[in-house]
């Protein structure tokens, strides 16, 4: 090598150190980099009106509106607001003298959750203001300033003249950072009963968890009515009724069958995280429910919360290559799940008439029917954690087929146990729903 080309090689050497080093000093000197998206207005903690969140975040808001006038179904859900009770009047039985068997309405969107919970049938002059804690925006503000204990104790009458907004941005988002966040206590509280720090969860199990602040089981406990989610044991069906079975917790008896019932609520997010293939996968519940969309250069998440086959190809697409093949792969999915509980209501209505013949019976040996009535409350719980929970089967499918298989056998245990106290074999008879309408059918 000569001496002008060792002059040379030094040289750019030296020019590339001193750009590596100026590169880095730049960089060491940058302010701290914020949100792509700077706010405008500032928005106050717990906020309960979404309209000031959607002046800094218009496109986010104005897709949150929408929920309001989702009327569209699906084959077996969407936004109606039909009737359970008309669609499948077995759930009248099922209900006998609860709640629910008065008026059971599918759920409309978000914005209209204030609105309908105060018109529904069930509320009366005794109901807790535990009812609103999913219902409105109110609710971070309240629970902060007067404790859950308080609100859950005070009337649902009461409370109501505090609440004026439905479901909102201060359900899920911190103001200050816009980031996901916990803000319900009976959710913070039932994590940490199973030693678990929701502030450790990265963005994407967040964008599962905000659901949980609503969308899961729960019950009122004690006389406070507190609310309360029943995690202790594990958020599988069978932990859930272990622990309701050592709190001695029912919501009704059921008339003449004189059974303990317990009524399940909306547990997606156990019926999701409960080893589901998508879970297992890594989505999360917005990937589907609430998928990124672009308005011109602006990406944004869509908050028109609904169904993900209203949108499939948005929705699945953005995974899925052939979304016909999987759109007919989830109606595969749920007419399955859907016959197989139509099959699993008969099978516990059987019960029920069993139970009910064999307890009218002075004759009947009492600590069968105790049985019975055990396997009954169990048969019906399971159940009623698929009914209850709004995917009819999608969210998770083999789960959903694992426990409806065991509540119909559970049921069909309960009736043999009325049979056998009753030492009555009629009261095997099955598909006793069917013959009761027919009856009915032909009364005068």
């Amino acid at each position: 090598m000569n001496k002008y080309a060792l002059i040379s090689l030094v040289g750019v050497i030296v020019l590339l150190a001193a750009a590596l080093i100026g590169t880095l000093v730049f960089m060491q000197n940058r302010p701290v980099e914020s949100r792509a998206i700077q706010t405008i207005y500032d928005v106050a903690p717990m906020e309960p009106n979404s309209e000031l969140w959607g002046r800094n975040f218009p496109n986010q808001y104005s897709s949150f509106l929408d929920t309001g006038d989702n009327t569209v179904d699906t084959t077996y859900g969407g936004s109606s607001k039909f009737s359970h009770l008309e669609r499948d009047p077995r759930q009248v039985i099922l209900f006998a003298s609860y709640g629910f068997s008065l008026e059971y309405n599918d759920d409309r969107g978000h914005e209209n959750a204030l609105t309908d919970v105060r018109e529904i049938k069930r509320v009366n002059e005794k109901t807790p203001g535990t009812c609103y804690s999913c219902k409105s925006s109110d609710n971070p503000g309240l629970w902060a300033e007067m404790g859950m204990e308080a609100y859950d104790k005070t009337l649902f009458s009461e409370l109501g003249k505090h609440i004026n907004n439905p479901i909102g941005c201060a359900n899920c988002h911190e103001a200050e950072t816009m980031r996901l966040i916990v803000t319900n206590p009976a959710l913070e509280e039932a994590l940490e009963a199973q030693g678990k720090d929701w502030r450790t969860f990265s963005r994407q199990e967040m964008r599962s968890l905000v659901c949980a602040n609503c969308h899961v089981e729960y019950y009122f406990k004690g006389d406070g009515k507190y609310l309360t989610f029943p995690w202790q044991n594990g958020t599988k069906v069978e932990e859930m009724y272990e622990y309701y079975t050592e709190v001695g917790f029912k919501d009704w008896e059921y008339p003449e069958a004189l059974t303990p019932m317990l009524k399940a609520q909306h547990p997606e997010y156990e019926m999701f995280t409960a080893g589901s293939t998508h879970f297992n996968a890594g989505v999360a519940c917005a990937d589907c429910h609430m998928p990124y969309v672009r308005d011109g250069a602006a990406k944004y998440t869509d908050h028109n919360i609904r169904s993900p086959l209203l949108q499939a190809e948005r929705a699945c697409g953005q995974c899925h290559t052939d979304v016909d093949y999987v759109t007919g792969r989830v109606s595969l999915i749920q007419d399955q799940a859907y016959n197989t509980k139509i099959a699993t209501e008969d099978a516990i209505v059987d019960a029920i008439n069993a139970i009910k013949a064999a307890t009218a019976n002075p004759a009947s040996d009492q600590a069968l029917l105790v049985e019975a009535r055990e396997l009954h409350r169990q048969a019906q719980f399971y159940w009623d954690f698929v009914s209850a929970e709004n995917s009819m089967g999608f969210h998770n499918p083999e789960y959903v087929l694992k426990i409806l298989a065991e509540s119909t056998n559970l049921a069909r245990q309960a009736q043999m146990k009325a049979s056998q106290a009753a030492n009555d074999p009629s009261l095997l008879e099955i598909d006793t729903y069917y013959l009761d309408q027919e009856a009915g059918a032909l009364a005068p």
